[in-house]
Formats: structure tokens, sequence, C-alpha cells
């Protein structure tokens, strides 16, 4: 399809008018992760940097803890930016699994930090894939999630960071302490709790098609509305194993529940890229 046609879709009003399902629990909870990770992180990285200063782990100097914080959020911005043109010239699903991947890369490689410069540009690696998160997860959640609980949805997952930051507190309690494990060992421990993590998300992700709306706007309408139908018929064959597979609107529910689908709503018109 040539750039810059004009074509008609009823893909997001297909999307918006989904029931929510266990499909959608998968993206909240795959996806939003990404909030988990970086509280996390700011967390694990704000209560070792006192640790880092001692002789026996990396014997950074203060000034050096501040300037690897630092190099955290200048990637942060900087993967904001790159994967943030990404996501849209290449897809969300390819970049929400890169994004994740050099999280996971940088905060793997953090553990293993043998001076200042190598901490400072593992956190910045660490850094570059969360900003890229940000970047390519918000884009993949608003298309994926129906209209009618985006905001609700937008919200908890943003809240989620909180999860994270005391998931990050909770774990130096035990991984910090001397009592437990060595001090040059435990800071190292703490760094690989957002490299399982990561894992976790990677393995979890793989059920996440590429986004419908942005195949659409790069004119591969028959992809999406193939995307659109697994998904459809997959939500209604798990609410009629759950016994309440019902109508959900009496202009176009009969169809919902086959391949062929009616619409009484206008179909969307979009130029492609």
């Amino acid at each position: 399809m040539a750039d810059g046609e004009t074509i008609e879709s009823y893909v997001p009003a297909r999307l918006d008018r989904m029931p929510w399902s266990s499909w959608h629990w998968l993206i909240v909870l795959s996806l939003g992760a990404t909030w988990i990770l970086d509280g996390l992180e700011v967390t694990l990285a704000g209560a070792v940097g006192g640790i880092l200063t001692r002789r026996e782990t990396l014997g950074l100097t203060d000034t050096e803890v501040g300037a690897s914080a630092t190099c955290y959020l200048a990637g942060a911005v900087l993967g904001a930016l790159l994967f943030g043109y990404g996501t849209d010239r290449f897809g969300r699903k390819k970049l929400f699994f890169i994004t994740v991947a050099v999280y996971l890369i940088g905060t793997a490689l953090s553990a293993f930090s043998w001076n200042f410069w190598s901490y400072a540009f593992f956190r910045a690696i660490t850094g570059a894939g969360i900003g890229g998160e940000y970047a390519a997860i918000n884009s993949a959640i608003d298309e994926l999630i129906p209209a009618r609980v985006r905001g609700r949805v937008d919200l908890i997952i943003n809240g989620s960071y909180w999860i994270g930051a005391a998931m990050g507190a909770a774990a130096t309690l035990v991984l910090l302490d001397p009592r437990y494990l060595p001090m040059w060992l435990g800071w190292r421990f703490a760094f690989g709790i957002g490299a399982t993590l990561g894992l976790i998300v990677i393995f979890f992700r793989r059920w996440i098609p590429e986004s419908p709306r942005w195949l659409m706007i790069h004119g591969r309408n028959e992809e999406a509305e193939k995307i659109v139908t697994e998904v459809e018929t997959k939500i209604v064959a798990w609410r009629r194993s759950d016994g309440v597979l019902e109508h959900w609107s009496n202009t176009s529910t009969s169809a919902f529940t086959t391949p062929s689908l009616h619409y009484s709503t206008t179909p969307v018109r979009v130029r492609t890229r």
C-alpha cells in the first residue's frame, strides 16, 4: 500500500468494544512491569550507593556515586528519544523486546562492575533500557487497552512504580545486611533481582501481538484485522469456558462471536505512513 493512502478500518472500534479479559491482564502485567522495574532500580541504586563507597566494594567517592545516578538518568533520556523513534518506525513489539533486553543486560552488567567507569557506563545502559521501555510501552498499552478503561489502567500501571520501590527496599534489608551476605557480594546480588525480573517479563511478552493500530496506520490493515480476529476468538472461547458469554451489544454481539464481523459503528479513516 502506498504511503499517504487513506483507508477505512474497523480495527479501533473492535479493540475498544472488547470486554475485559485475561488477555488484557496479560498486557497490563507484562508491559506494565516497566514501572515496577524502574522503581526497583531507583531504590536499589540509592541503597547500594552508600555501600559502594566502602573499600571492600568499589570504593567510590560521593561525587562518583552522584555521577553514576546522573548517567542512569541521561541514559533514560537518550533511550526514550532513540527507542521512541524506533517504536514508531519499526513497531511496538520489536521495540518492547529490545528495550527490556537492553535493561536486562545493563542491570546484569552493573552487578559485575569493577570501578567507577564501568559502573557508570552500565548504569547508563540500564537507564537507556528503562527510558526506551517508557517510550515503547506507553504506546503499546494505550493502543491495546479499550478506550473506556484506558485512563484507569494507566493510573494503576503508573502507580505500580511504588511496588518496585517497595520490593527494592525490602530486598536491600537482606542483601545489604552483612549478617546474611558479605558486603562485597550483597550489592551485586541486588542488581541480579532486576535481571531476573527482566527474564520473566520477556517470557510473558512472547504472547503480546504487534499493535493492530500501528499495523493499520502503516498500511498493513489485513494483518491488523487478523490479529484482532484471533484475540476476539480467544476471548469468546475463554468466556464460554467460564460460562459467562453474553451479548456485548445488541447490534453486533452475534457477529462478534464469529470471524465474520458486522458493525454499526463508523469505520475510522486513516492516512497510512
